[in-house]
């Protein structure tokens, strides 16, 4: 790169970085945040669990309410454990609809993790919740939509709350402070590779 080249690059960067700079000290509020991960794409839960390593790592104190997937033994579970109480961990579902088949069972289990997760929004101690695969169960009408987003909507101020799963719905979407839709591309399933350790549980 010429002089001339250089300067010109130093000279639109700090443009740039005025501009950035000027944007960032314009944002002064600071609240919990309601958000969102939705989408057909692979990545939702795994995004949230990411957030919730850095929130660790701030020295928060985390919850997890898992509304769809059952027992399984996954990675992250593993991973957490090792944070002892700093993490509340509430696997809740009795794994995906169409392996129950029993809509009075999906019900119950929703309605169960809605009262822990009203009780871990209840607990000061939480500064992070994530509740994982809540729009699948508000998908198949297990819970009250309009309960749901009204107790989300008024929770207490410094608490951030994460909502996965497929197909969010517009009310919810509409209350979130953030949305990320993660799409799908290409995924490795189509191509008849399994599910495997440590890449999806």
């Amino acid at each position: 790169m010429s002089d001339d080249e250089a300067a010109r690059h130093r000279a639109k960067m700090e443009k740039r970085k005025a501009v950035q700079d000027a944007e960032v000290a314009g944002k002064t509020i600071e609240k919990g945040l309601l958000i969102v991960h939705t989408g057909p794409g692979k990545g939702k839960s795994t995004a949230a669990f990411g957030l919730m390593l850095r929130a660790l790592g701030r020295g928060w104190r985390v919850g997890v309410v898992q509304y769809i997937k059952g027992a399984w033994e996954t990675g992250e579970r593993f991973a957490l454990d090792r944070f002892g109480d700093q993490v509340e961990w509430h696997t809740m579902g009795e794994g995906f609809t169409w392996e129950t088949q029993d809509r009075d069972r999906d019900v119950a289990a929703a309605r169960a993790a809605w009262a822990k997760t009203e009780a871990l929004m209840a607990d000061p101690s939480i500064r992070l919740l994530i509740l994982d695969e809540l729009n699948i169960a508000l998908r198949y009408d297990y819970l009250p939509l309009s309960e749901v987003v009204g107790v989300l909507s008024r929770r207490r101020p410094d608490l951030h709350v994460v909502v996965t799963g497929r197909n969010a719905k517009p009310d919810l979407i509409a209350a979130a402070d953030l949305v990320t839709e993660m799409g799908q591309v290409k995924h490795h399933f189509a191509a008849g590779v399994k599910a495997q350790e440590g890449i999806e549980f």
